[in-house]
C-alpha cells in the first residue's frame, strides 16, 4: 500500500496524518491510517480571531507532539512512508513555513520525496475520504473562513474556479456577524446553534446582486445586520439574537445553495461536493441536499472532522499526485495566495528530480 505522511499548518490547526491507498479498490481510494489535529481555537478566542504570529509560534511548539501521535497510531516510522506531503499555499506565511520546514527536514533526513499541496485542493480531496467511489468530473462548493468558491474539478489535478467571493468569505461573514451579536469566536458554530431557536423569516436581509451568476458577495449582508442591530439598540430594544442569527444564516445558505445547484446544472455535472469549514453548518448541509435531490444531483458532504482543516485531506491530495508521478523540488516555498490554476508549477516528475 502506497503511504503518505502529511502536514497541515496553513492557519491555526496543527495537523499530521498518514494516508494510504487501498490496493484492492478500483481507481483512487485513499484510506486514513491516522489523523491528529491540535486546534488553537481557545488560544485565539481572546483576540476574536487568528493572530498570525501567535499561530506560527504555537505550531512550532505543537508539531513534534502531533507528528509523534500520528505515527504512533499507525505503528509506522517516517522511514516506512513513501513520500511526505505538506500544505505550501495559500495561508498564513509564518504558519505555512513551520509545516514546510518540518516536512523538508524529514524528507532530507529520510531521503523521501516531498509533495507540496495547495490547501484548497486538499479540501477538494476531503470528498474522496468521505466517498471512496467519488470520481471527477464534479462541482465543489468550497466554503471556509478564507474562501468561498465554486470549483469545477474536471479531472485529478485539473480545476477551474467558476465562482468566487467578491469580498467576505462565508466563514468570515459568520465570524463578523457573531461578533456583532456578542456570540464570541469562532462565529460559525455559535450562529448555527442560536439559529436553531430563531425565526429565519423575521428579518428580510439582502442577498447581494452581482453581474456574475456564480460569484458571491456577503459584505452587504454583513452591513445589513450591523444596521439592524444598531437600529434595535437605538430604540432601546433587546437584540433578538436567535432571530437575527436565523435570518442571516438562512440568507447566506440560500445564496450558496442556489448558485451551486444552478452552476452544476449549467455545466452538466451530476455530482456536487460540499467542503470547507462552513460545510459543517447544519442548515447549509440540509439545504444543499434538498435542492440537489430535487434536481436529481448526487451530493457528497464529508463528516465534520474532514470539513475543517486537517492533514488527512492533504495526504489524500498528496497521494493523488504521488500516484501520478508528481513530486515537488526541495526548493519549494510557501505563498499566502495562489490560484488553483497555479498548481502545476508546484511539481516536477520523479525522473526530473533524479537529474543532476
Amino acid at each position: 500500500m502506497p503511504c503518505i505522511l502529511a502536514f497541515e499548518t496553513s492557519c491555526d490547526e496543527t495537523a499530521v496524518a498518514v494516508v494510504g491507498a487501498d490496493p484492492n479498490a478500483n481507481g483512487f481510494a485513499p484510506q486514513v491510517l491516522s489523523s491528529v489535529v491540535a486546534s488553537q481555537v481557545e488560544l485565539h478566542a481572546a483576540y476574536g480571531g487568528v493572530v498570525p504570529e501567535v499561530a506560527s509560534r504555537q505550531h512550532v511548539e505543537t508539531l513534534p507532539f502531533v507528528l509523534q501521535a500520528a505515527l504512533e497510531q499507525t505503528g509506522l516510522s517516517v522511514a516506512a512512508v513513501d513520500a511526505i506531503a505538506v500544505t505550501c499555499a495559500p495561508g498564513l506565511v509564518g504558519s505555512l513555513l513551520v509545516g514546510l520546514m518540518g516536512a523538508k527536514t524529514l524528507a532530507l533526513l529520510h531521503d523521501k520525496p516531498l509533495i507540496g499541496v495547495h490547501h484548497l485542493e486538499g479540501h477538494l480531496f476531503s470528498g474522496f475520504l468521505a466517498a471512496p467511489d467519488l470520481q471527477p468530473p464534479c462541482l465543489c462548493l468550497l466554503v471556509s473562513g478564507g474562501h468561498t468558491s465554486l470549483i469545477w474539478m474536471k479531472d485529478y489535478g485539473q480545476y477551474q474556479t467558476v465562482g468566487r467571493t467578491r469580498d467576505d468569505a462565508a466563514g468570515e461573514a459568520f465570524d463578523k456577524v457573531a461578533r456583532l451579536l456578542g456570540l464570541g469566536y469562532p462565529g460559525g458554530p455559535q450562529i448555527d446553534r442560536w439559529a436553531q431557536q430563531g425565526d429565519p423569516q423575521r428579518f428580510p436581509l439582502p442577498e447581494g446582486k452581482l453581474d456574475h451568476p456564480y460569484d458571491t458577495s456577503f459584505s452587504g449582508l454583513k452591513t445589513a445586520v450591523l444596521r439592524l442591530t444598531q437600529q434595535l439598540q437605538a430604540e432601546g430594544k433587546e437584540l433578538p439574537v436567535a432571530d437575527i442569527a436565523a435570518s442571516f444564516q438562512a440568507c447566506l445558505t440560500r445564496v450558496l445553495t442556489e448558485k451551486a445547484v444552478a452552476c452544476a446544472e449549467e455545466l452538466g455535472l451530476s455530482t456536487l461536493l460540499l467542503t470547507g469549514g462552513v460545510a459543517a453548518n447544519r442548515e447549509l448541509r440540509a439545504r444543499l441536499r434538498a435542492a440537489a435531490a430535487a434536481k436529481g444531483l448526487q451530493v457528497v458532504i464529508p463528516p465534520v472532522a474532514w470539513c475543517t482543516d486537517n492533514a488527512a485531506m492533504i495526504g489524500a491530495a498528496g497521494l493523488s499526485h504521488w500516484l501520478r508521478g508528481e513530486i515537488s523540488p526541495l526548493e519549494l516555498g510557501v505563498a499566502s495566495r495562489m490560484p488553483l490554476e497555479g498548481i502545476p508549477a508546484l511539481y516536477i516528475s520523479a525522473a526530473e528530480a533524479q537529474e543532476p
